[in-house]
């Protein structure tokens, strides 16, 4: 479990692999040293296990589906990911309740200056949006963001100085792709309705 508040921005250091699975190593400095072999950490809002701790690298295999599903089969060395170690007993919820199961990709559709902060609208599938509500919870690359507006195909939000300033997103730009989870507990409520 994450709650989308971003703990440091690390880098892809190195990659192997195929579509078919993938082994990613991760320089987080801040993240590594409380990091142990098994622990889950979300990596783009991505959940992955680390299966091994060198210093301030972690090392991580992505499989098939994870690959299919996300932007990690597209990612390459040297690109900058948002880090997040899994929340423990007695922390802060900062964020909202974040899975690190990404529902899907997106695309970053428009990118506007409002204020201090940006104003970013980001094409959704159907599959995603029907979850969206306005001041509801998505997570966007792993960061935990607050829904402005719904579009037809797509949804606003806005991003302030500090996740700018903290998370990959400073660099968002049209076209970019963008790991999405929805809200997990607008999943359960469908669920227990069509229990119904």
């Amino acid at each position: 479990m994450f709650t989308g508040i971003v703990r440091e921005v690390g880098r892809v250091v190195a990659l192997e692999g195929t579509r078919d699975g993938r082994t990613l190593v991760v320089e987080a400095p801040v993240t590594a040293p409380g990091t142990a072999v098994g622990d889950s950490v979300a990596i783009g809002g991505v959940c992955l296990t680390a299966e091994a701790v060198e210093a301030d690298r972690i090392r991580f295999h992505a499989v098939s589906e994870t690959l299919r599903r996300t932007t990690l089969g597209r990612v390459a060395e040297g690109a900058e990911v948002n880090v997040e170690p899994a929340l423990r007993a007695g922390e802060p919820l900062g964020g909202h309740y974040v899975q690190g199961h990404v529902d899907g990709v997106g695309t970053i559709g428009t990118v506007e200056a409002e204020g201090d902060g940006l104003r970013v609208v980001v094409e959704a599938s159907p599959a995603i949006l029907r979850y969206c509500v306005v001041r509801g919870s998505i997570t966007v690359d792993g960061v935990s963001l607050t829904v402005a507006e719904l579009l037809a195909d797509a949804f606003a939000v806005a991003l302030v100085p500090h996740t700018l300033e903290a998370t990959t997103l400073r660099d968002i730009a049209p076209g970019r792709l963008v790991n999405l989870e929805a809200d997990v507990l607008a999943k359960y409520v469908e669920r227990l309705l069509e229990a119904r």
